[in-house]
């Protein structure tokens, strides 16, 4: 079992920046790539970005490409989301997700894995 608990969001104006973190325990983390998807009021969950096991490989949706950067600390068993450039469509609850899998998958039902979320807001 890993248990995710994700931090860090909030409410901020468009153009602002938020750091999402998810601090993992349970198994080694290192043994697993991780994601992070959101999920806007009555729309799917959506992948947002993915990282391998060392942060050599990541992976972006094509919304956040550019504004968006994911890393990961394998001693503090946490992985991060920079969000700059926020903008109103960036509201959701952001997840972050553990896959035991070989790639960056950006289906979410791949994912073994989830946090309970953490509410992003972006006022316009």
């Amino acid at each position: 079992q890993v248990q995710l608990v994700e931090s860090g969001g909030g409410l901020v104006q468009a153009g602002g920046s938020l750091r999402l973190s998810c601090a993992a325990s349970g198994r080694t983390f290192s043994n697993y790539i991780m994601g992070w998807f959101r999920q806007a009021p009555g729309k799917e969950r959506e992948f947002v970005a993915g990282i391998n096991w060392n942060g050599a490989r990541t992976h972006y949706a094509d919304s956040v490409k550019g504004r968006f950067t994911i890393s990961r600390d394998n001693a503090k068993n946490t992985v991060y989301l920079q969000m700059n450039s926020l903008k109103p469509e960036d509201t959701a609850a952001y997840y972050c997700a553990a896959n035991s899998g070989p790639v960056i998958w950006t289906t979410a039902a791949l994912y073994d894995y989830w946090g309970q979320g953490t509410p992003v807001t972006i006022s316009s």
